[in-house]
This record gives C-alpha cells, sequence and structure tokens, in this order.
C-alpha cells in the first residue's frame, strides 16, 4: 500500500513531475531573458555605454551571490547538504583572488573597458538595482529555508541564457575581449549543476499543497526581482 499524498484544505499535493514542471513554467514565461533590455541586448541593438551601465549594474547583483548563500547554508540542518551549497561560495568568490564568479565578473568589466573600481564603487549603482538586491538578500535570510531555496530556481533558465549571451557578445560585441567572457561560459554547466541540486531539495522538502505552492511563489518573486534589476538599469540616466 502506498502512502496517501499529504493535503491541505482537501487539495492533495502535486505529483513530483506536475511539481517540477510547474516550477518551469514560471522560469519557462516569466525568466528575465524576456526583458525588453535582455531583448536588445541579444538583438546586438546596446551601445557601448548600456551594456557597460549593465554590467556594473549586475556586478552588484554578483557580489551578493554568495551573502544570500551564506545565509541559505546557515539554515541547512544536513552536513551533506552544507557541504553542497558551500560549493556555490566557492564558485562566486573562489578559493584564491585569481578565480571564481565575482573575478571573472571583473575580467568581464575590464574587457568592456571599465576599471574595477568603478564596480566596486557602489554609489554607481542605480538606486532601483540596489533595491532589488537588497529585496532579495532580505527575502533569503527571513524566509524559510524552503521558500530561499525555491528563489534561486532561476537557475533553470540559466544556462539557456548563458549559451545565447555568449552567441549575442561574440557575434554584435567583437569590441569585448572573447577573455572576458568566461562568467558565461562558467556558468553554462555551473548553472544546470545548482538547477539540479536546488530542485532536489525543494522537491524534498515541499510536502504539502500550501508549501509548494510557497515555492512557486518564491520563484515568481526571484523573477520580480531580476526584471526590476532590469528596469532599473533601462532608465537609468546613460
Amino acid at each position: 500500500m502506498t502512502a496517501a499524498a499529504p493535503e491541505l484544505d482537501g487539495r492533495a499535493a502535486w505529483p513530483a513531475a506536475e511539481f517540477t514542471e510547474r516550477l518551469r513554467a514560471v522560469t519557462a514565461t516569466r525568466y528575465h531573458d524576456r526583458h525588453p533590455f535582455n531583448q536588445r541586448m541579444h538583438r546586438g541593438e546596446l551601445t557601448p555605454a548600456e551594456l557597460r551601465r549593465w554590467i556594473a549594474a549586475r556586478f552588484h547583483y554578483q557580489r551578493h551571490i554568495p551573502v544570500k548563500d551564506a545565509l541559505i547554508l546557515a539554515k541547512l540542518d544536513r552536513p551533506e547538504e552544507r557541504r553542497a551549497w558551500l560549493r556555490r561560495i566557492r564558485d562566486q568568490d573562489g578559493t584564491d583572488a585569481t578565480g571564481g564568479g565575482i573575478e571573472r565578473w571583473l575580467r568581464l568589466g575590464e574587457a568592456a573597458g571599465l576599471a574595477r573600481q568603478e564596480l566596486w564603487d557602489t554609489s554607481r549603482v542605480p538606486p532601483g538595482v540596489r533595491f532589488a538586491v537588497e529585496g532579495y538578500v532580505t527575502f533569503c535570510q527571513r524566509s524559510p529555508l524552503l521558500d530561499a531555496v525555491a528563489a534561486s530556481l532561476t537557475e533553470l533558465s540559466a544556462p539557456d541564457l548563458m549559451r545565447t549571451r555568449i552567441a549575442a557578445f561574440e557575434r554584435h560585441y567583437p569590441w569585448i575581449d572573447a577573455a572576458g567572457l568566461g562568467y558565461f561560459r562558467t556558468r553554462v554547466t555551473q548553472g544546470a549543476r545548482d538547477a539540479e541540486q536546488a530542485l532536489a531539495l525543494v522537491l524534498a522538502r515541499a510536502r504539502t499543497r500550501e508549501e509548494q505552492q510557497r515555492a512557486v511563489t518564491a520563484l515568481e518573486f526571484k523573477c520580480e526581482v531580476l526584471w526590476a534589476l532590469l528596469d532599473a538599469v533601462d532608465r537609468s540616466d546613460p
């Protein structure tokens, strides 16, 4: 005899396959690859100034990814899960000063003509970008583990976006040294691995329909954060 599915107010939890499809549907329809700014980027329509503005603003997000991952790490109660999640922080911060996603993003900025200090200078970051990033970090700090991990599932669509972005930069922005695209190339494989890990955690912990719906809502929130970030970049002064 199989155990009955958990229920909430008479509503059974979605089977794992259906729940997974609902999560994937969020990124398929609401991920920021559909944002007009990203669309213009991939069509080669951004000016050098616009592209540099995006690189600088996005760096503010990148530098906070290890912070949000550290907050999630502190919520995990199993050693094997903490070891696996800790890898994300190493991926971004590197194991020394020469590696990691943050360093690769700094190299992207340099390839686009931005000095490192310009990227670290938060006074240059549009207020809307700071607001979006702070909102995401605060969400991961204050939310239960399930919600914080589910919000990271935008990674489900990240590998395809990275492939599209690499092709767009190589075709439309040849003035950016190809060596500066290392972050995008690395995230094709890292993003797929991270998405698989986070999805497994969400599937294991979302046992009721209420918990599953919270996970979907958290992922929708993260998509809104990424859209708000691009809105701020798109509307900021040249």
